[in-house]
């Protein structure tokens, strides 16, 4: 195939010409496609209706240690969920509090509790000239969110094939006591599907930050979010690393079931070290007697253990795959050597993401807008909104049918050829002129 870059401006135009036609087809075609958000479509929802029925009023609803479900109490969670998520997240029950539905929501309220009343007997971070971030980017933009909304001044991190670039992350930490934390989501991550390598695993647990409250925020989300069955990515345990690593405490791991069971109604928990916990507990018992611990028990009764957990999401995967794998392919067969992007086949997780040209990623976002396919926002894998180069594109499968979602990518694919052929168009004007 050839490339926009090598071809003359007379057969790029007549490419223009072609590629516009189809595109005002799709736009007088009056559609309606939301690839915005990584959503679980309806049928992964199904997957789970019969969690609905494992409960009911005529049941014992005590747990195994005799607690009534339906009562006060239990701080920390009961315990047969505390190991069916530490079996999930690799971590012993005793390592964990099970919150409520979001995983999110623990993140905020760990920044939170930071600000207002520090670290294990550090300065509460809001008496601080500075608080800082470290953000890998392309990155999560919710994450983003929480620590633009406190204040915190947020550093952009580059993501390489092996995760974070460590020999900055390891530099900036060392040198700046006002960088408190970074934001991780260590296995196929969001949004380009990268899972850490051993090695970065490893030297995040050997850091030596100069702020002594310094924590990552390892968000585990994707951590049984496999497309195959064997060819899967491992990624290695960071709490087991950080203790042999003599930083038991440096590290918060979050994880929930919202794209497992119900979005919204999952359950969710942190994983930490024992000092870190007994911490967490103190705000938690001001905060909450206990969280719900009849959905606690629906989902260990529903899924049993973490065999059918697995299980479980072996049918979420024969969903979304063929979603992944029509999407790499068109791109393999429409984009794939005319030098108009990159992207990477993820094993897993949520996202695909697309790497035009520099200066492209709005305008490819707003045609797509207007031929009715809304994507995420341009920008929104980076802090506040700003993505330098304005090239990155998140690509969210999930929730589209099938149908529609191939509809989608036709159309994807010609707004990035459009706007390619006009940045190159544009290119030799300049050279010309």
């Amino acid at each position: 195939m050839q490339s926009y870059q090598e071809m003359s401006r007379e057969e790029l135009l007549k490419e223009k010409t072609a590629l516009e036609a189809a595109y005002r087809k799709y736009a007088a075609s009056g559609l309606k496609l939301d690839m915005s958000r990584g959503k679980p479509s309806a049928e992964q929802l199904d997957l789970s209706m019969e969690m609905m029925n494992v409960l009911n009023s005529n049941m014992d609803l005590s747990c195994e240690d005799g607690t009534d479900c339906r009562n006060y109490g239990v701080l920390d969670g009961i315990q047969e969920a505390k190991v069916l998520l530490g079996d999930m997240i690799e971590c012993h029950p005793d390592n964990i509090i099970i919150y409520g539905n979001s995983s999110l929501n623990i993140m905020y309220d760990t920044v939170s509790r930071s600000m207002t009343h520090g670290v294990m007997g550090n300065t509460p971070w809001c008496k601080l000239d500075k608080v800082k971030f470290l953000c890998p980017v392309p990155g999560y933009d919710r994450h983003f969110t929480i620590t633009e909304y406190f204040g915190i001044e947020m550093i952009n991190i580059p993501m390489l094939p092996t995760g974070p670039d460590m020999d900055m992350v390891e530099d900036l930490v060392s040198k700046d006591e006002a960088i408190k934390a970074i934001w991780c989501v260590p296995k196929y991550s969001n949004p380009q599907g990268i899972t850490y390598s051993d090695e970065t695993v490893r030297r995040f647990a050997r850091l030596k930050p100069a702020a002594k409250d310094f924590r990552i925020y390892w968000d585990n989300a994707y951590g049984v979010h496999h497309l195959y069955d064997i060819d899967q990515d491992n990624l290695v345990e960071i709490l087991a690393e950080c203790k042999r690593a003599g930083n038991p405490d440096m590290v918060y791991k979050f994880c929930s079931t919202s794209k497992i069971s119900f979005p919204g109604s999952g359950v969710a928990a942190i994983a930490t070290s024992a000092n870190n916990l007994v911490e967490i507990k103190e705000q938690m018992q001001v905060a909450t007697i206990g969280h719900d611990k009849v959905n606690q028990l629906r989902h260990v009764r529903f899924f049993k253990d973490i065999y059918g957990m697995t299980e479980h999401m072996r049918k979420h995967a024969d969903i979304l795959r063929p979603k992944f794998e029509m999407i790499i392919d068109k791109f393999e067969c429409e984009l794939k050597g005319r030098d108009a992007g990159t992207w990477i086949a993820p094993k897993g997780g949520y996202f695909i993401a697309f790497e035009a040209l520099e200066g492209c990623a709005k305008a490819i976002v707003a045609k797509a807008k207007k031929a009715g396919v809304t994507m995420t926002p341009a920008g929104a894998p980076f802090p506040y909104g700003k993505d330098p180069k304005d090239s990155t594109i998140r690509i969210a499968p999930t929730y589209p049918t099938l149908d529609d979602l191939k509809i989608a990518t036709d159309i994807f694919v010609i707004c990035v050829k459009l706007v390619t052929i006009d940045k190159m168009l544009e290119s030799k004007s300049v050279q010309q002129g």
